[in-house]
């Protein structure tokens, strides 16, 4: 009996192993990650509409979804536009006139978005070479009761033309190479109008009419250089200082040429 007594018992002890699941698992990993990479989705596209102006915001939305033909270049290309022009880049958007007849005339509304595609098309050009970037830092767009204004500005230290006469910049000539050729789209006619900032001292012979006047009409030269037709030219016409862009008379800013596709007459 004290034998018996004496035997240690015997313990058998099992281990539970879990395999997976339980916060051990890998699977929320990956669930996190997609939550992860859908949030800075979100917040980057919140900050790309806070960052952004309505003409680039319009021009994204065309990206990937385009309305009209979107011309997508290399810079690394020679020539303005990476040795093509929009043209050939395009052959199956042909130029189309921004008129359609109808019994009551002309139809206005194709018109207007016929306007509204040439600024798309030049908007767009925006980001292709860092040359094409500096030449469209001095143009805007607007479209008014006359027609769609092209707009060709000074800046500090980079003028249109040189100083005080009608001779063009490089970048004024790159400029008139690409309106030239978007022009071209359409079968409207053309005003071209020449604007000078005012001077502090009035001299015996006034420059700002005949300045104004010799500019707008070097624009219509270069227009004819890059194969703008001749007979389309509506007017040629110089304003002096009469009407300034900026509020400031003498602003380089008023140094400007207005181009204009005129609306068809009904």
């Amino acid at each position: 009996m004290s034998r018996q007594n004496d035997v240690a018992p015997i313990i058998i002890k099992r281990k539970k192993v879990i395999v997976g699941g339980g916060h051990h698992g890998g699977a929320w990993k990956v669930a996190y990650a997609d939550f992860v990479t859908a949030m800075m989705a979100f917040f980057l596209m919140m900050w790309l509409l806070g960052a952004t102006t309505e003409s680039q915001r319009r021009g994204l939305a065309d990206y990937f979804n385009p309305s009209i033909p979107v011309h997508r270049i290399s810079s690394g290309g020679e020539g303005m536009f990476g040795g093509s022009d929009l043209e050939t880049r395009d052959q199956s958007a042909p130029a189309t006139p921004a008129e359609n007849e109808t019994d009551s005339g002309v139809d206005t509304q194709v018109e207007t978005r016929s306007f509204e595609d040439l600024q798309q098309r030049l908007t767009g050009l925006g980001g292709e070479s860092a040359v094409l970037d500096e030449a469209l830092r001095h143009v805007v767009t607007r479209q008014t009761d006359e027609g769609l204004v092209v707009e060709l500005f000074d800046l500090p230290g980079a003028p249109l033309f040189e100083p005080e006469t009608n001779e063009p910049t490089e970048v004024t000539r790159r400029i008139v190479t690409i309106v030239s050729q978007i022009f071209g789209m359409v079968l409207n006619t053309l005003a071209i109008e020449g604007h000078t900032r005012s001077y502090s001292v009035v001299q015996a012979s006034d420059p700002r009419w005949a300045l104004s006047t010799a500019r707008a009409d070097r624009i219509r030269r270069l227009l004819d250089e890059d194969g703008f037709d001749p007979a389309r030219i509506a007017r040629v016409s110089g304003h002096a200082d009469r009407r300034p862009a900026d509020p400031n008379p003498m602003s380089v800013r008023n140094n400007r040429l207005e181009l204009i596709l005129l609306r068809s007459r009904r």
